[in-house]
């Protein structure tokens, strides 16, 4: 992880400002973070120091079972909250966030800013917001999993976890979040590649026709 300093902070600061959504001067105590794919911006079960604010970069959210299995649970995108909860709740079990891409966020240190921000009834209308998005975003994923095939879930999300064109996930993973088997993902791979969509690459694939997920992941979308 990278803090970004003077000009490249001021930059970023600059270019993404979140002044609009509080009533109380934030940016003198802001860090700029860089953190780099696979990094991991949160461990799971330790409690963050910050709210974080991603403003480019893609990170997914595991958690960890009473048996042990590990489980890909949801994504978080530009313009997203990681940490919302734990500035909630005292008591709170914390997901493990891991990054999909290059990911940069800002962090705002709750040790600044707690009390100010849960008296805020400016932000607190933009968390709220947000997190009934976020629920609603929940309950579509497991209507689109009885809804649609998965040749426009596995679209949506090899186009939501590819980072520069080149998608890299586990299929073990891919299975437990889309509720398929093993078989029928590597089935759907292979049509991908037959068609022209994917090209394989060892053990990754490349993107070759973007416009042609985009038009299968757009089913999903249409009822996002």
């Amino acid at each position: 992880m990278k803090i970004y300093k003077n000009e490249k902070r001021q930059h970023y600061l600059d270019k993404y400002s979140i002044a609009h959504l509080f009533t109380f001067p934030i940016e003198e105590f802001i860090q700029v973070h860089e953190y780099k794919r696979d990094e991991w911006v949160i461990q799971e079960g330790m409690r963050p120091n910050f709210l974080f604010y991603v403003i480019e970069g893609k990170a997914k959210i595991y958690v960890t079972h009473q048996n042990g299995k590990v489980s890909l649970i949801d994504f978080i995108n530009a313009y997203d909250y990681i940490g919302e909860m734990e500035l909630l709740n005292e008591v709170y079990y914390t997901k493990g966030i891991q990054t999909s891409t290059k990911t940069i966020c800002f962090a705002l240190p709750y040790h600044h800013f707690r009390e100010q921000m849960l008296e805020d009834t400016t932000f607190l209308r933009e968390l709220t917001k947000f997190l009934s998005q976020k629920a609603t975003k929940v309950a579509t994923k497991y209507s689109q999993s009885l809804a649609f095939p998965l040749e426009n879930r596995l679209a949506e999300f090899i186009l939501q976890t590819a980072d520069e064109g080149v998608y890299k996930e586990k299929h073990v993973t891919v299975c437990d979040f889309l509720g398929v088997s093993y078989r029928h993902l590597l089935h759907v791979l292979a049509q991908f590649c037959d068609k022209g969509y994917l090209q394989k690459e060892g053990r990754h694939y490349r993107i070759q026709q973007h416009d042609q997920l985009y038009k299968l992941a757009g089913k999903l979308r249409n009822i996002n």
